[in-house]
């Protein structure tokens, strides 16, 4: 009787039976009251967008649409790409709930990494379909797991760059003002000398970071100003390293001469620099290097130190503001990135209102969340409404490119061809 099953069994083998069809890609046309692109700096009134699968694959009036096509209506909704976060910590919270230190050495990895996958999903459903997140902050390699738990459609959040320790030099960052003779555990990880800052890179790469994050400057010691931390060389060796391997590579500085060191360097983009000149935004524009102002961390710091959004502004509110004005007088590429995790996850768009409060016209604001990111940090695929590229939208409610607010009200989004369930 076996023998008569296994039989059975073979004979649509032998016969050179096919594999069923796989499902023709669904297609579905988007049809709101209008469509902001991510380039044109306005909106387009009556423009339809087709998606087949994770892809769009038509833009512009009155589509003509293939039989068995869904229909979204979204009356009301601007569409527009979705949102790229330039500067984020989903492994942090905000430190009015839990300050930097306790987080770094208190709070468990498992705790640390659920309440990451939380403020992803968060994150997502604020409209960021993508987020480029600067370093874990004590929690190792977790944002690698993460990203491929996202990618794999284990839990919700937006498509993940991730940099992991992010890179110190030895003796600058912190947890700090204990025994001497203690190893404390870092925020990041520490390096000295050339040699060594190559080899962390290409570890920290080789563990799965698509960018690498550099300290450019930092306090020494409780009280301290920020100086600059890593020399020209190291800094000049770390980038080249990441850059062999196909990695950008985001400097956190804010000092005059750190900033001069990683322009010098062949940074990608340059994270605050509040304490740029004239003279260094010049040489970042003439670079092309992006510079992610993280308005929005200074202003969070402020108000958790009691300040009420009035006058007098705090002088790290005004220097960051000043800062942000003089680096588009120059031309400099500008990065929509608010340091989120000093603030809490799903008010992203806090930072795009406060660019624009600081004078930068609200189109311009969106098209730095959107194509700007994208270019700065080399996504091809994403950050623009057109024919070819992945299917990562947003609707909100109004017409962003007037009023800036209107990308707090998200009402529907969509990633990879999958609307996304508010």
């Amino acid at each position: 009787m076996k023998c008569v099953i296994a039989a059975i069994l073979l004979v649509p083998l032998m016969l050179g039976a096919a594999a069923p069809e796989p499902a023709a890609p669904r297609t579905t046309l988007l049809r709101p009251a209008a469509v902001f692109d991510g380039v044109e700096p306005v909106a387009h009134p009556g423009w339809q967008v087709l998606v087949t699968g994770d892809r769009i694959t038509a833009v512009g009036p009155a589509l003509a649409v293939p039989a068995g096509t869904a229909t979204i209506d979204l009356p009301g909704d601007t569409l527009m790409p979705g949102m790229i976060e330039g500067h984020g910590h989903l492994f942090l919270h905000p430190y009015n709930e839990t300050s930097w230190d306790d987080q770094v050495l208190h709070e468990p990895l498992a705790l640390r990494t659920a309440r990451a996958v939380a403020q992803a999903a968060a994150t997502l459903r604020a409209g960021f379909t993508t987020e480029r997140d600067l370093g874990t902050e004590g929690a190792g390699y977790a944002d690698v797991g993460l990203r491929e738990a996202i990618a794999k459609g284990i839990v919700p959040g937006p498509r993940m760059i991730v940099a992991t320790r992010a890179i110190v030099a030895r003796g600058a960052y912190g947890p700090k003002g204990f025994e001497p003779g203690l190893v404390i555990p870092q925020g990041a990880e520490e390096a000295s000398g050339v040699d060594e800052v190559v080899r962390v890179v290409r570890s920290q790469i080789a563990a799965g970071a698509d960018v690498v994050k550099l300290y450019g400057d930092y306090r020494w010691g409780p009280g301290e100003p920020s100086r600059p931390t890593f020399s020209t060389a190291e800094m000049k060796a770390a980038v080249e390293a990441a850059h062999d391997a196909g990695r950008t590579v985001a400097v956190h500085t804010a000092t005059p001469e750190g900033m001069r060191r990683a322009i010098a360097a062949g940074a990608d983009t340059i994270e605050h620099g509040y304490g740029g000149t004239p003279e260094i935004f010049r040489a970042m524009a003439a670079q092309h290097i992006a510079l992610c102002p993280t308005l929005a961390a200074s202003d969070a710091v402020a108000r958790y130190r009691g300040w009420n959004g009035g006058d007098p502004v705090p002088e790290a509110v005004a220097q960051s503001r000043a800062a942000f004005a003089l680096a588009r007088a120059a031309g400099v590429p500008i990065c929509m990135g608010g340091d989120v995790g000093v603030f809490a996850h799903g008010e992203n768009a806090r930072e795009m209102v406060l660019m624009a409060a600081a004078g930068m016209p609200a189109a311009q604001v969106l098209i730095a969340a959107t194509s700007g990111n994208a270019r700065a940090f080399h996504l091809s695929d994403r950050g623009t409404v057109r024919v070819g590229l992945l299917a990562d939208l947003v609707a909100v409610k109004g017409d962003p490119t007037s009023t800036i607010d209107s990308v707090r009200h998200v009402a529907w989004v969509m990633k990879n061809g999958v609307a996304i369930a508010p």
